[in-house]
C-alpha cells in the first residue's frame, strides 16, 4: 500500500473520530422540551426517481446514514452493519425505515443510486438531490462533510464526513445515534429497547 493511501486512510479515519465527537456536542437538548437539534424538513429525490421529505418517514422509525456511493470502505461498513442489525430485529424491523442520503450529489444521481441501493436491503431508501438540497438536508441533521482537496484525483475524489447513523422516531424526532464503529449487535441491542 503506498504512503499516500495509508496518508488518505489514516486522515479519514481521524476525521471521523473526530467529526463524532463534534456530533456528540451538538446532541443538545432543548431548555424546555428535551428534544435534541437533529432532524428537520428536507425536500430530496429518492433511487427511483420520486420525489421525497421527511413527512414520508412518519409514522415509523428512521435509521438515517449520511455517506457516499463512491466511498471505498466507511459508508458500505456503516450500512451493512446498519442493515444487519436490522435483519437482527426481526419481525419490529418492519418498524424502522433504513434510509442513505448522499453527501456527494454530483456522482451520486438518482441513476446512480438505483445501482447502488440493491446491494444492500430492498427497503433501503437513497436519497440525492441538488447541492443546496442536500447542503440543508445535512445541515438539519447536524452532518459534516467536505470534498477532499486532491488535484490528482479528478473524478475519484473522496469525500471527508462525519459517520453516524441517526435514530428517528415516529414523529421525526432524534432519538439517538450509533457512531462509527458501533457494531450491528450493540445497535441492534439498542434498537430492541427503542423500537419494539
Amino acid at each position: 500500500m503506498s504512503d499516500r493511501k495509508v496518508t488518505i486512510i489514516l486522515a479519514t479515519v481521524f476525521m471521523a473520530i473526530a467529526v463524532a465527537a463534534i456530533v456528540a456536542v451538538y446532541v443538545w437538548r432543548d431548555e424546555g422540551g428535551g428534544i435534541a437539534k437533529i432532524g428537520g424538513p428536507f425536500t430530496l429525490v429518492d433511487h427511483t426517481g420520486q420525489e421525497r421529505t421527511e413527512a414520508d418517514l412518519k409514522g415509523r422509525h428512521a435509521l438515517i446514514y449520511f455517506g457516499y456511493s463512491f466511498c471505498p470502505d466507511v459508508c458500505p461498513t456503516a450500512l451493512a452493519d446498519m442493515l444487519i442489525a436490522l435483519d437482527e430485529l426481526g419481525p419490529a424491523a418492519a418498524r424502522v425505515q433504513p434510509v442513505f442520503i448522499t453527501i456527494d450529489p454530483d456522482r451520486d444521481t438518482p441513476a446512480v443510486l438505483k445501482d447502488y441501493i440493491p446491494n444492500f436491503h430492498p427497503r433501503l431508501i437513497g436519497l440525492s438531490g441538488s447541492a443546496a438540497q442536500v447542503s440543508k438536508a445535512a445541515r438539519a441533521y447536524r452532518v459534516y462533510y467536505a470534498k477532499v482537496d486532491d488535484p490528482e484525483a479528478g473524478e475519484n475524489y473522496l469525500m471527508d464526513h462525519s459517520s453516524v447513523i441517526y435514530l428517528m422516531d415516529p414523529d421525526g424526532r432524534y432519538l439517538t445515534h450509533f457512531s462509527h464503529g458501533s457494531g450491528p449487535d450493540t445497535m441492534a441491542k439498542r434498537l430492541r429497547e427503542l423500537v419494539s
